[in-house]
C-alpha cells in the first residue's frame, strides 16, 4: 500500500488536468446521486457550482446543484444553530432524494466542506463521516479557471463516498469499489501543495475514506494505516483552531477501535479499551448540549461497547455504565424526531435493563424494563409487526413471570398470563410451533404458580 508514502508528498507535482477518477467502463453501473448545495460565501464566486461540475464529471455520480435561496447563517459551526444545519439539510435530501448532500462554506481564504446523508445520525449501516467532519480546502482553487488539481478531487470524490449510508450488500460493495479505485488514484498521483495548515483535516478524510474501504476488514495491516493516518491528524492538532474538530478525529479513533473490537481476533481487551477511551474522549470536544446528535450517537456507540463488555468479562459496572449511556441516546433521539431509532433504543434498554434486574435482584429496574419495553411497541405494533410485537409480549411476559415469583404479588402473574396469550395468538396463527409450544409451557408454568 502506497498511502502513507503518498501522504509524505502531498500534493507535491504541479497542478494536472482534471479526468474521471474511473474509467467510464468500470464505473457506469456504479452510481450515487449527490447534491451541492450553492456555497455561503462572501464573495462573489460560484464554488459550489464549480464543485458541481467537476463531480458531474465523475461517471459513478449522478450530481445536482441547489441553489435556492435560504439563510445559511447556521453553517457557522461555532453558533448554536446545529439542529437548523441538521434539519435544513434533511429537507433538501428529502427534495432531491440525494445519497449525500455537500454543503460549502467560505472561512476567510478556505472553503470547508461537510457532508450529510439521510439517515447520518441513525443505527443500521451509517458511515463512518459526521456532519461534523470538515475538509478545509484552499478557496483559490474554486475561484480561477485553472485545472482543478486531480488529487485534491479524488479526495472530494473519496469522501463523497465514503459518507455513503451502505443501507443494503450491494450499496456496501459499490462503495468498497469505488472507494479502492480512489485509495490506488490517491496512492498514485501528486498535486500542488496545499500547506501545512491543511494537513489534519486532509489525514482526517484518509483515515474516513480507508477506514470505510475496510469497515469489514480482518486485516491487522489496514487497521495500522487508518490508526496512523488518525495519529498524524492528531500529532498537528496545533493546527486546529476549533476544538470540534479534535473531537471528530477522535470519535474516528473510536470507530476504528470499535470496528477492531468484532473484525480483529489479536488483543480484544486492548481494543475495547481504546474504543471505549476514544468515544469518551470525543464527547468532551462534542457535549450535548452544542452538537447534541454526535454526543448521542457516540452514546450509543459506547452502551454497545460496555455491553459486550460486560458479557466478555461478567463486569457488572460495564453494564451499569451501557444501560447509563443508551439513556443518554435515548434524550436526544427522541420518539418525535428519530421513531424507528428511539424504538431500538428502546429495544435494546428494556433488555439491558431487564439482565441487569435479574443479576442485581432489583423489582424497580424490572419494571423500568418493561416501561421501555412498551415504549418500542408504540413503533412495533401488532399490525405493523406481528412477530416482533408478539416477542416484546413475551419478554415483558417473562419479567412479570419473575416479579410475581419473587414477590408472591398475583397482579404480576396475571399481568403475565395476559402478555404470554396475546403472543401466543400471534405465534398460534404464524404457524410457529417452536415460539409456541415455549409459550405454553410458560402459561403452564404461570398458571401452576396461581393455582
Amino acid at each position: 500500500m502506497q498511502i502513507l508514502d503518498f501522504l509524505k508528498q502531498t500534493f507535491l507535482k504541479p497542478r494536472a488536468d482534471i479526468s474521471g477518477i474511473l474509467s467510464e467502463e468500470e464505473a457506469l453501473r456504479i452510481n450515487f446521486n449527490v447534491t451541492v448545495v450553492e456555497f455561503a460565501e462572501n464573495v462573489e464566486s460560484s464554488s459550489g457550482e464549480i464543485l458541481a461540475a467537476l463531480l458531474r464529471q465523475q461517471p459513478y455520480l449522478t450530481v445536482g446543484y441547489f441553489n435556492e435561496p435560504f439563510n445559511k447563517n447556521f453553517l457557522n459551526l461555532e453558533g448554536r444553530t446545529f439542529f437548523d444545519f441538521i434539519d435544513k439539510g434533511q429537507t433538501i435530501l428529502d427534495k432531491t432524494k440525494s445519497d449525500v448532500l455537500v454543503w460549502g462554506y467560505r472561512d476567510h481564504d478556505k472553503i470547508r466542506l461537510n457532508f450529510q446523508t439521510p439517515t447520518q445520525y441513525e443505527k443500521n449501516n451509517t458511515s463512518f463521516v459526521s456532519l461534523l467532519d470538515s475538509l478545509y480546502l484552499p478557496a483559490s482553487l474554486f475561484d480561477n479557471g485553472a485545472p482543478f488539481p486531480r488529487a485534491v478531487l479524488a479526495l472530494i470524490c473519496g469522501a463523497v463516498i465514503a459518507a455513503v449510508d451502505t443501507r443494503d450488500k450491494q450499496t456496501e460493495v459499490q462503495q468498497k469499489y469505488l472507494l479502492k479505485k480512489i485509495i490506488r488514484t490517491l496512492s498514485g498521483t501528486s498535486a500542488q501543495s496545499l500547506g501545512l495548515e491543511y494537513l489534519p483535516y486532509i489525514m482526517n478524510f484518509l483515515a474516513l475514506i480507508y477506514l470505510s474501504y475496510c469497515r469489514r476488514s480482518e486485516s491487522e495491516k489496514e487497521f495500522k494505516v487508518v490508526n496512523n493516518l488518525l495519529d498524524t491528524a492528531v500529532k498537528h492538532q496545533d493546527l486546529i483552531k476549533n476544538p470540534l474538530h479534535l473531537g471528530c478525529i477522535y470519535n474516528h479513533f473510536g470507530q476504528l477501535h470499535d470496528m477492531a473490537v468484532k473484525a480483529l481476533t489479536r488483543n480484544p481487551a486492548r481494543h475495547f479499551k481504546n474504543a471505549i477511551g476514544s468515544y469518551q474522549r470525543a464527547q468532551k470536544y462534542l457535549g450535548k448540549y452544542v452538537y447534541p446528535y454526535d454526543y448521542g450517537f457516540i452514546s450509543y456507540k459506547l452502551s454497545d461497547l460496555l455491553y459486550d463488555y460486560w458479557r466478555q468479562k461478567e463486569d457488572l459496572q460495564a453494564l451499569r455504565d451501557s444501560v447509563f449511556n443508551l439513556r443518554e441516546a435515548e434524550k436526544i433521539f427522541t420518539y418525535a424526531l428519530f421513531p424507528e431509532f428511539w424504538a431500538d433504543i428502546e429495544g435494546e434498554l428494556g433488555h439491558r435493563l431487564n439482565v441487569l434486574s435479574t443479576l442485581t435482584n432489583n423489582n424497580a429496574i424490572a419494571e423500568m424494563a418493561i416501561a421501555a419495553y412498551k415504549n418500542r411497541q408504540k413503533i412495533i405494533t401488532e399490525k405493523r409487526d406481528p412477530f416482533n410485537w408478539a416477542e416484546i409480549q413475551e419478554n415483558i411476559g417473562n419479567i412479570y413471570y419473575r416479579l410475581g415469583r419473587n414477590t408472591d404479588d398475583r397482579s404480576f402473574l396475571e399481568e403475565s398470563l395476559e402478555y404470554f396469550h396475546d403472543a401466543l395468538y400471534i405465534f398460534e396463527n404464524m404457524e410457529l410451533s417452536d415460539n409456541a409450544r415455549r409459550l405454553t409451557a410458560s402459561i403452564a408454568k404461570t398458571s401452576d404458580l396461581l393455582a
